[in-house]
Order: structure tokens, then C-alpha cells, then sequence
């Protein structure tokens, strides 16, 4: 009796451990509502996720100053101006 007891609680939980197991980053989620990486190939996905969300953000601030830029030569205001055509030329990637 104990020697088929031992082989199939050997199976049952080497199965349920396989079981646990999460996945390495939440794929049914965007990049930007990603909170969860697990493993090697999740802290892959997490530098990937970053680097995106980076240059993103570089972007964002490129348009919003570029708009801002169109504003302050509209209101002919040169120190505005300067700081808008500094801004773009650090975070513009042209």
C-alpha cells in the first residue's frame, strides 16, 4: 500500500508545483499597467516596458514643446521662446 502511495504523491505534487508557477509579465496588459514580472523573461519584458515608457515620455515632452514653442513665437515672447527651443533640442530625438 505505501509503495503506490509514494509514486502518486511524488506526481501529484511535482504537478501542482508546475502549477503555480506565474507567468513572467501580465501580456493582456499595456506597458503602462504592467505591475507584475516574474523571472528571467519578466525582468526582460520590465527593461523592455521601461525603455518604452521612456521614450514615450521624451516624445510627449517633444510635442507639448513644440506647441508651446508655436504659442510663444504667436505671442512673440523671446524668452519663451529660447526655453521651448531648449527644450526641444533635449528631448527631441530628430
Amino acid at each position: 500500500m505505501l509503495n503506490k502511495f509514494i509514486p502518486i504523491s511524488l506526481v501529484v505534487l511535482l504537478s501542482a508545483c508546475t502549477a503555480t508557477i506565474p507567468p513572467a509579465f501580465q501580456q493582456d496588459r499595456t506597458p503602462e499597467e504592467r505591475d507584475q514580472y516574474n523571472g528571467l523573461e519578466g525582468m526582460v519584458q520590465q527593461q523592455k516596458d521601461q525603455n518604452y515608457l521612456m521614450k514615450k515620455e521624451l516624445a510627449d515632452k517633444c510635442s507639448q514643446a513644440q506647441v508651446n514653442l508655436i504659442i510663444a513665437q504667436n505671442d512673440k515672447n523671446e524668452s519663451e521662446i529660447i526655453k521651448m527651443e531648449n527644450l526641444i533640442n533635449s528631448t527631441c530625438l530628430n
